[in-house]
């Protein structure tokens, strides 16, 4: 098929990078210049199920046909073939596939699935909590990659079955099964990369069962993944020259490089994530990441957040609103939250906590409390949650804290996150800061200069409350947390 045939009329021409951007519940694609500018868009939604309590699943070929027909979509506005193709992926998440036809062998597990909460706990012991964290920079959690592997690996047995994270199923399937790798980055939140060897540590390997020899190479974030093949919508032999998991991709988008500037990605769950560089040092209630590797390592501190858009989409069901604009003005209806706290624990709680006993919990109430009061505190346990690990990186030299994602359109909600934190609050003028980070990765590939799009603020929230009230909120917000945590035994 020819390209004018490949793209429909009218599309806009010249160089330009097609971005993948696979989240948790919508699978995108981006046609990116040179310039950092958007030629064309495409979405398809992805869908989530919750079989049992704490189990979190997808269907992998679904994810594939979504992140297909985003292509699509893409591609029907641009002409010519893409100079290369990029992927910013959510993360933890896992796959395992057939070798031979790329076919899903078994659900994906979400990075929120916590089904293998009681073999970490079977697992856990100081000295292997040690060991876990000093080798890998991670804490001995169900959301990270390889209690997911080795609960799948047992679930589909023997045969051609390749096994990984969500760069590694896409690369996969783009490539015609050619390419069998994963990103350093995204292999760094599988708890089985030796964060100093830059390459799986065989010590992890034989603590969570898995085989080395059945997990893809470990590549930079820059580097040849192979070339497409036996695709309808793009011919053979296009490269992808950059992958990165998506909170990575947008630390590398808002030009974060030093301790000074950090970012939070709003989702279904939220990042924090401050560059550290050369430092790999494990600090305690937050993770320890490489960020992405190209000539060098960059490492990062990050805290990761289970529920944040997942707590407001909730709390808008439960109080018969739209989630977004409508539970944003259903909040504004009043001043605060007139007392009443919102713990969205409902798979436990991640960072700094790590606590996945802990139950939700909505304290507070009074017979004057309004649905306004509700919708108002879940934005606030959102910024809670981003504060609490604000606080736990200790972070004495962050001045400013980049925000992407989708509810940064919250005004109301970015507002708080500056009281809470008192720390200004920059919002990125791009919205898609995820997949113009991994589109700038491959442009390294490509040789094409970095433009400063990120960069370009489309606003700044500067904190409001003085000190007492900060502090109230923040004490409001801990008499809360000790309610979800004291789980009866």
């Amino acid at each position: 098929m020819s390209d004018a045939a490949r793209h429909a009329p009218g599309g806009t021409a010249g160089p330009y990078v097609l971005a993948l951007d696979e989240g948790t519940t919508n699978a995108k694609a981006f046609a990116i210049a040179p310039d950092g500018s958007i030629l064309s868009s495409g979405s398809a939604p992805v869908a989530v199920s919750y079989p049992r309590p704490g189990w979190v699943e997808q269907d992998a070929d679904a994810v594939w046909a979504a992140q297909c027909a985003a292509i699509r979509e893409c591609l029907a506005g641009v002409v010519g073939t893409p100079a290369g193709i990029t992927i910013s992926n959510q993360r933890e998440s896992v796959v395992a596939w057939d070798g031979g036809t790329g076919r899903a062998l078994a659900p994906m597990l979400g990075w929120q699935d916590s089904r293998t909460a009681e073999f970490c706990d079977w697992l856990r012991s100081p000295e292997r909590e040690f060991a876990v964290a000093s080798t890998t920079g991670l804490s001995l959690d169900p959301m990270f990659s390889a209690p997911k592997m080795r609960y799948l690996l047992d679930q589909v047995g023997s045969g051609p079955v390749r096994i990984g994270t969500v760069d590694a199923w896409l690369v996969s399937r783009l490539t015609g099964q050619s390419a069998y790798v994963i990103e350093a980055g995204n292999a760094s939140r599988t708890l089985l990369l030796d964060l100093a060897a830059l390459d799986w540590s065989p010590a992890m390997c034989e603590l969570f069962g898995v085989d080395r020899a059945a997990l893809p190479d470990v590549v930079a974030s820059n580097a040849d993944f192979g070339v497409t093949a036996g695709l309808d919508f793009l011919p053979d032999g296009v490269p992808i020259v950059g992958v990165l998991g998506d909170s990575h991709a947008a630390l590398f988008g808002h030009g974060c490089r030093n301790t000074a500037e950090g970012k939070a990605t709003y989702g279904t769950g939220s990042s924090v994530m401050i560059p550290s560089g050369t430092d790999r040092s494990v600090r305690t209630g937050v993770s320890t990441t490489l960020a992405w590797l190209t000539d060098a390592p960059m490492y990062g501190h990050e805290g990761n957040i289970v529920a944040s858009g997942t707590a407001m989409d909730w709390t808008a069901r439960l109080l018969g609103v739209n989630p977004g604009r409508e539970l944003d003005e259903l909040a504004a209806t009043v001043p605060d939250s007139g007392g009443v706290s919102l713990v969205p624990a409902f798979t436990g709680l991640g960072a700094p906590w790590w606590d996945r006993q802990a139950v939700g919990v909505i304290s507070g109430l009074t017979a004057g409390t309004s649905r306004g009061h509700v919708a108002r505190a879940a934005l606030e346990a959102v910024a809670h949650q981003i504060a609490d690990v604000v606080d736990a990186l200790d972070t004495s030299d962050l001045q400013v804290l980049h925000a992407d994602g989708g509810a940064t359109a919250s005004r109301l909600l970015m507002q708080c996150q500056a009281d809470l934190l008192g720390r200004d609050v920059v919002v990125a003028a791009n919205a898609e800061v995820s997949a113009l980070g991994a589109a700038l990765m491959g442009f390294t590939r490509l040789g094409w200069e970095l433009p400063a799009v990120a960069q370009q603020e489309g606003s700044r929230y500067r904190p409001a409350f003085e000190d007492g009230a900060r502090a109230a909120a923040r004490s409001q917000w801990r008499d809360a947390l000790a309610r979800s945590r004291a789980v009866p035994a």
